[in-house]
């Protein structure tokens, strides 16, 4: 969908998102179900607990992700809370988890460290420019969230064995449940979405997904502190579709914090 499409408001936010949620829903709802079928889990007042947590966190994610595309730019907001959340998911992992990183792992959080400050220039994010300050605490929350979504779901599929497509599933039902109430008065509004852009919301609610049931499958046997680092390579494009793209200011600086962050934290993933 184009930029904007999904951002000039809660309430065309919500549109997009439940739609996207909903098809996903509906594409991948008879694979859950063999699921069910072929291997039933356990499925106990804990793992529901799992599921419906799941699904809000993600939620929260999604719409303070939004919120800071409504004040600031992509190649900001986007590298910030992509970047922040595998450095606070990894030092959840060691707090939690007792994770061990390498000395490799803690120089590479040093790094994103270094180019999120770079990145988001925090001298010139008091005074006078108070959209980009609320730009980078929306992404800076929204990294928060990434975080911890990334330590509740390694859980849920590590512990307590909840099958990685059963538990995204399952947390998009939760998603689509919660925006139902904003979404369905505006059908309407939806329809339109869905005659303007049927082809890019088909590929969201498939490729989304997909892509996280990926991540989930990796996090059943391995650590979090060296896959939350791995998803985080799409940071530079799309720093550089912001910035180029989209025409945004300080190209280069952007893009070159990114690749400092890139580098941290694939440190991160090989150490």
């Amino acid at each position: 969908m184009r930029p904007g499409t999904c951002s000039s408001s809660v309430p065309a936010a919500a549109n997009c998102f439940w739609l996207t949620f909903a098809l996903a829903l509906a594409l991948y709802a008879p694979v859950a179900i063999a699921v069910l079928l072929i291997a039933p889990p356990s499925l106990g007042l804990r793992e529901l607990t799992f599921l419906l947590g799941s699904g809000g966190l993600h939620l929260g994610y999604f719409l303070l992700l939004q919120r800071g595309y409504r004040t600031g730019d992509l190649s900001l907001v986007y590298p910030l809370a992509r970047g922040a959340g595998p450095a606070i998911a990894t030092a959840g992992a060691i707090v939690v988890f007792a994770e061990r990183p390498s000395r490799l792992a803690l120089l590479g959080g040093l790094l994103v460290l270094c180019g999120l400050v770079a990145l988001s220039q925090p001298r010139r994010l008091v005074g006078r420019d108070g959209a980009r300050a609320g730009a980078a605490i929306y992404a800076l929350a929204a990294g928060s969230v990434i975080a911890a979504y990334t330590l509740w779901d390694a859980h849920a599929v590590a512990a307590v064995a909840i099958p990685p497509l059963l538990l995204e599933w399952a947390s998009n039902a939760v998603r689509t449940a919660l925006l139902a109430p904003l979404a369905v008065p505006r059908r309407a509004a939806v329809g339109s979405i869905w005659r303007e852009h049927r082809t890019e919301a088909l590929s969201v609610a498939v490729l989304s997904p997909l892509a996280y049931i990926l991540v989930l499958t990796a996090l059943v046997s391995a650590p979090v502190s060296a896959v939350a680092p791995t998803r985080e390579v799409s940071i530079v494009i799309g720093t550089a579709m912001g910035a180029w793209l989209l025409g945004e200011a300080a190209a280069m600086r952007r893009f070159a914090a990114a690749a400092v962050i890139v580098v941290g934290v694939s440190a991160i993933a090989v150490g």
